[in-house]
Parts: C-alpha cells; structure tokens; sequence
C-alpha cells in the first residue's frame, strides 16, 4: 500500500495487529454473530466481507449479519450472492438480498433502528462474536475514529468478545471530530440523554475500544459507494412545493417560525428533492436533526439555509462522494454524526421537536401507511428509522406519488396492505396532487382529506368504496371487509388497480 500506517495507526499498541483481509475472513465460524459498521452505503468495511465471501464460495457456512442499516455491494450484495448469510437485521437495501429474503433463502427481522442497540445490549440477538468496523484511524488514545457513519457501531465494539478494524486509508481526515459518539448505560441504570439543542457535543469524537479484544486490523482504499438518487423531475418537484406550501401555511398561521423546528429527512430521491425545493422557500436558519444526512442538507448549507445538521451517516450521489474530502473540511463545524440509538432516539426526536418526512408505498384512507411491503408480503427495504420519527415527531409527514407501475396502482387505497404506522402516528400526506393535513380529525373526516389526494383516475374508486362502507357498516372506522383489499385483489387479478367502470359500485 506504500503509506505510512503511523499516520493511521497513532497507538502503537494496534501497530502489530495488522492483518489481510482473507487471514481475518479466516476467523469467521459457521453461526457467528457479526456486527458490522454501516448505513446507507457509507463506512461499511470492504475488503472484509469480499474476502469472507469468496471463502464462502468454496465452505459451507453461514453468519448472522447485524448492522446499522443496508450496506453497499462490496458487503450485502457479495455475502448474499455466496450465500453465507442466515439472518440479517435490522434494515437492508440491495436488490439481491431483498429478492433471497422474499424466497426465504435469508431470514430478516425488519426491526427499528433505535431499537437494535437496545436488542444488543439486553442480549436478546446472542453475544456478538465479532464487531466489523471501518475507521479512518486510531487516535494516540486508541479511539476509533468511524467515517461515514457511525450507526451501531459502538454498541457492536462495546459488546462483541472480538473486534476487526478496517482502516480505510483513502478517507477523508477531516472525519477526526466529526462524530460524537455517547453510549447509554443499561435500562435502570441510564439518565436522560443531555440533548437539548442540535448541535449539542456530549460525547467522544471517537469509539473506545479495549486494545485486547481487537484480533486484527485490516487495510483498505475502497471508497464509498454512491447512492442512486435521481435529479428532481415534475412529479417529485410537485410532491416538494405541496410539502412547502403545508409547511409555509404553518409558519403564516403562527404554529411555526420561519427557522421552522428540526427537520428529519428520510431516504431517497423524493426527500432529496423536498429539500432541494427549500433552497428557493422562504426558511432560515434551518436545523436538521435525521438520521441520514442528503446532497440535499450540504446544497442548503451552501445556500445559507441551514445552520446545522445532526445525523449517524451520510447518502450521498457521486458528485458529492467525489468532492467529499473538500466538503468535510468546509462543514466540519456545521455537521455532526451520532450513534443511531442518539440520532433516532424517541425521547431526544419529542424534546426537539422534529418535524419528520418519510416515504410511504402506500396509504389507506383513515391515514395507515405501508413503507415496507408490496402487496402485503414482498419486503422492498424495512421500516429503516421512519417508526423511530413517526411516533415522537412534532410533525409526521409521508410523502408519496399518487400512482405507481405506470397508473397501475393506486399509492391510496382502502386499506394498506401492511401496516407500518398506524392513523395514530401519522400527521399529514403529500402527493404530487396536493396535500392533507389530518391532525384534529376523526377517520371518516381523514377519508375525505385523503381522497381529495389521491390521483383523479382512482377517485371515484375510492369515494364509491367509502360510501358503501359508511352506508352498509358504518362505524367509527366503516371498512367492508370483503371489499376492503378489492384494490390489491383486481391489481393481482387483472395488472391493474383499476377497476371496469360497471365494477366500481357493485
């Protein structure tokens, strides 16, 4: 590699652990429980599991994979595509993976990400065998420095009996102090978290590890790989202006001020795009308080907009990941990165205020959003951290387009396929066809709102089914059961949601 590893390696109590790649995959024994560093594509190790995966495709055997969220090729799509994954927790993202979990080659548990942490600590997942972590150095005082993310990564370090560091050589240095790492004492034992303000330092700029449970240390110059997110197009800009027009309203009747509250952004193009949008908005000194950390927060840094931004990692697309190094040094003192039992954790979410916008695959019309399954059964990716927000946040925003598959499906539908947030927890809905705010409402007034929403061709659809249900049921909540997935059933049936019009009110 030709570096000077003094420059990585500062403790010399780490220097003699250096190890390949292969010689640590070595290590690994069938039923293993790994925690792995990682989130959204960034700070994942690299070299570890490629080499763990090419022993896998000559042995038989298989792990149980814990990490912060999905990982990127070089981890979640190798080690699926050799098949030494048993279970994966607590979120994942690669279309391989997703497609062995959905034939049951791989169990999942689709679980919280405030909540893994928690799991660990109370031993409700096994002992951890190994912690798996990627870090841009080891400082004089053997702290851990992560890169682009931290995610569970210090519960994983603080409980596994062996820890591999991977040392990425190629990452940025302005990394060192951009972390602040807190880790809870156990339920009984802890006191609240002393967050009061975003930006709040309450921790180490680094994870503490003991030098005796790091087996090995091993090099590497892979960088991170990008995250697929497309430029705005119409639908999503529209999606973004009725998002701002809800929350302009808030500021002009007085429940906001222009500096809004904490802003919580979910993963993806759509959310990417609504912040983009707030570069034009007439928001200042914005703060953002999310789990993931989007082109979109740097570009409103830029611009002046926001002060400040608190997460566990970062998504970001080429342009950013290429020019990452020169940004870090630029917003080194408006950035921060948190473990995401801080960054997601309720108690912190509901004292700040947050207000918090997700991604639903689909609603129903008392306001039940699905985020995780296609029709009920198919994972796409998992709840992620929008449970997390969704339940404390001061705010509940899901955003969504009103159609799906080319108009095939209707993202408003009678009743969700799945349920990932219930009416209770959800605050307000955006299509590209407006939005409806159903705080202060009962389920029918709800039904209205989100109809109005919906796209035109489904309308009559939904306002015949609701009617009926309100006419022959009614009820606090009118549903007919028989009928109340006729949606879901005519799209498996027939390619579409849509029904023959001589079928709409039979």
């Amino acid at each position: 590699m030709g570096k000077d590893l003094s420059q990585f390696i500062r403790n010399e109590a780490f220097l003699n652990k250096v190890v390949s790649a292969e010689e640590a995959a070595s290590w690994i024994e069938d039923g293993m429980n790994l925690g792995m560093s990682g989130f959204t594509l960034f700070g994942e190790p690299k070299e570890f599991p490629l080499a763990l995966s090419k022993r896998g495709e000559q042995e038989n055997f298989k792990v149980n994979l814990y990490t912060g969220a999905s990982l990127g090729p070089t981890a979640d799509q190798s080690m699926a595509e050799a098949g030494i994954i048993n279970l994966r927790v607590p979120y994942q993202g690669n279309a391989i993976m997703r497609g062995k979990i959905n034939n049951g080659e791989i169990y999942y548990i689709d679980q919280h990400l405030s909540h893994t942490a928690e799991e660990v600590r109370k031993g409700s997942l096994g002992k951890i065998d190994y912690a798996i972590i990627e870090a841009a150095a080891i400082t004089e005082d053997g702290l851990v420095i992560p890169t682009g993310s931290v995610g569970n990564s210090p519960i994983f370090v603080e409980k596994a009996e062996n820890v591999i560091i991977e040392i990425n050589t190629t990452a940025p240095t302005a990394y060192e102090g951009l972390h602040d790492i807190y880790v809870q004492k156990a339920q009984g034992e802890r006191k609240e978290i002393p967050i009061y303000n975003t930006g709040d330092r309450i921790g180490e700029i680094g994870i503490k590890v003991d030098p005796a449970k790091v087996k090995g240390i091993v090099l590497s110059e892979q960088p991170d790989i990008p995250s697929p997110l497309f430029e705005p197009n119409e639908e999503t800009q529209k999606i973004a202006d009725n998002l701002l027009a809800f929350l302009a309203n808030e500021v002009e009747v007085g429940n906001l001020p222009e500096s809004l509250a904490p802003l919580q952004s979910g993963v993806g193009s759509v959310a990417n795009a609504v912040l983009n949008g707030m570069q034009k908005s007439q928001f200042k000194d914005l703060e953002v308080f999310s789990e993931v950390l989007q082109d979109g927060v740097f570009d409103l840094i830029d611009a002046g907009i926001v002060k400040f931004a608190a997460g566990t990692a970062f998504s970001l697309s080429k342009k950013r990941v290429d020019s990452l190094a020169e940004d870090l040094e630029k917003y080194k003192d408006k950035i921060m990165f948190r473990p995401q039992e801080i960054s997601n954790n309720p108690e912190v979410i509901r004292r700040l205020g947050v207000i918090s916008f997700n991604t639903a695959i689909e609603v129903d019309i008392y306001g039940n959003v699905n985020s995780t399954h296609v029709n009920g059964t198919k994972i796409m990716n998992g709840i992620g951290g929008s449970g997390d927000f969704a339940r404390n946040a001061r705010i509940t925003i899901f955003v969504t387009s009103s159609l799906a598959k080319n108009g095939a499906i209707s993202t408003i539908v009678p009743f969700v396929s799945h349920i990932d947030h219930t009416e209770h927890d959800v605050d307000v809905i955006v299509t590209e066809q407006g939005y409806a705010d159903l705080r202060g409402l009962p389920p029918v007034k709800r039904a209205e709102k989100l109809i109005e929403i919906a796209h035109p061709k489904y309308k009559e659809q939904l306002r015949a089914y609701f009617e009926e249900a309100k006419e022959k049921v009614g009820g606090q909540t009118p549903h007919i059961l028989e009928k109340a997935f006729s949606f879901h059933n005519n799209l498996k049936e027939n390619g579409t949601m849509l029904f023959e019009d001589d079928k709409i009110k039979h």
